[in-house]
């Protein structure tokens, strides 16, 4: 039986057609798709008063680029979530800014906003709320706050596209907010981002300062290419396991963590490395429109497999499913229920064929880049004994049930 990978992959099924026609028009790097994109990421969004969705090279280029055209002054505090990726909060000090952290909410991962109002003092400028793994922020209490003491908003919506709050599209509250298409985010351009801007003037700036990159040579963009491939074929089921799986299962009686090799080492950012600097590609751009077309389905079809995890996981006792308060809404860029003894778990999954993961993101408080001397983070603490199960949508109704049921006994043995 072949091993489940814990990540997948959104890949349109005409891909290798959409970038051989822009091979052949000689527009892999430049060319219409890219207007194209941002225009219909635009009208995929909606949102109210936003004017601009600007590609970038990397999500977080969208997030730095959209703080520096803020000019908030240097040294100013921005509120993050204590739960992100670390790369976050570090851009925000790379772009003059002083990261201060604030608790989440371990039911849903995202930014409590009591702890956010604790956090702000008479320095306070701005606040990043994140949508982690899918699930929409308490927007309203957050925008309430920014309100009251004058703050710039800055959505975090990597993990979030479709994902909305009270019928409003997560990523168009603030005055910004910005999405990665990394490989295995929800929409998938082998590499790229975007910032989604609603004053004028400042989209004006963010624009600028995205165009003043250079243009990826065609060797870089076809190295991009080949890269997506191969992550594509390494996660395939059949390649997983014969490839990375065997590593995995010998790390789950060692206790080595081999998949931290495959992460971007921490480190201060400044100066930003030469590889997240340039334009986004045609070809992306031509890839992305295709998913966002599928993107409906795509998330249809997630929510579908969580209902199931849902159904099997919902009633076994020390198990604590995903909870969806009232008026938010979840897309399932990944699917993490609380279990008992969640590391032994992962570890007994895994040698039975399913990559059950811990937590993947960081509590950055913890983290001694970032030296922080304020309030503990209990609710991040929580969340990082919660565990990550696969839940894209390639994955058969039968290999959902698999995984369930695997999920369930696992958390049934005392």
């Amino acid at each position: 039986m072949a091993a489940i990978c814990r990540f997948g992959m959104r890949v349109v099924p005409n891909i290798s057609e959409i970038i051989a026609q822009c091979r052949n028009k000689k527009q892999l790097v430049q060319g219409p798709h890219i207007a194209e994109f941002e225009q219909e990421f635009l009208r995929v969004l909606g949102g109210r008063g936003h004017v601009r969705a600007v590609s970038t090279e990397y999500g977080r280029m969208a997030l730095y680029f959209i703080l520096k055209a803020l000019n908030i002054p240097a040294g100013s505090e921005i509120i993050v979530p204590a739960l992100t990726f670390w790369v976050v909060p570090e851009i925000t000090r790379v772009a003059g800014l002083k990261p201060v952290f604030a608790d989440i909410d371990p039911h849903t991962f995202t930014l409590d906003p009591k702890a956010a109002e604790r956090a702000i003092t008479p320095n306070t400028r701005a606040i990043l709320p994140t949508h982690l793994y899918g699930m929409s922020c308490d927007m309203a209490p957050i925008m309430a706050l920014a309100r009251k003491h004058n703050l710039k908003v800055i959505e975090d919506c990597a993990h979030s596209l479709g994902t909305t709050c009270n019928g409003q599209p997560a990523g168009t509250f603030g005055d910004g907010s910005f999405f990665s298409f990394q490989a295995f985010k929800p929409l998938n351009t082998y590499g790229g981002g975007l910032a989604w801007v609603r004053d004028a003037d400042l989209a004006k700036k963010v624009w600028e300062f995205a165009d003043a990159e250079q243009w990826p040579s065609e060797k870089r963009v076809e190295s991009i290419l080949r890269a997506g491939w191969w992550q594509h074929t390494f996660i395939r089921p059949r390649v997983f396991t014969l490839s990375l799986f065997p590593i995995w299962y010998v790390a789950s009686f060692t206790g080595s963590k081999p998949e931290e090799k495959l992460w971007e080492s921490v480190r201060r950012l400044d100066p930003l490395p030469a590889h997240y600097r340039g334009k986004f590609s045609n070809v992306q751009a031509a890839i992305g429109l295709a998913g966002l077309q599928r993107l409906p389905e795509f998330i249809e079809r997630t929510r579908r497999h969580a209902k199931v995890y849902d159904e099997m996981l919902g009633n076994v006792p020390g198990v604590t499913i995903p909870r969806i308060p009232e008026g938010r809404n979840h897309v399932y860029y990944q699917y993490c229920p609380y279990v008992p003894d969640y590391l032994d778990l992962v570890k007994r999954c895994i040698r039975r064929g399913v990559d059950v993961a811990p937590m993947h993101v960081d509590h950055c408080p913890t983290m001694e880049l970032f030296d922080w001397k304020g309030p503990a983070s209990p609710g991040a603490a929580k969340a990082m004994t919660a565990v990550q199960m696969p839940v894209y949508e390639s994955l058969s109704d039968a290999e959902i049930e698999r995984i369930g049921r695997l999920v369930r006994e696992q958390a049934q043995r005392r």
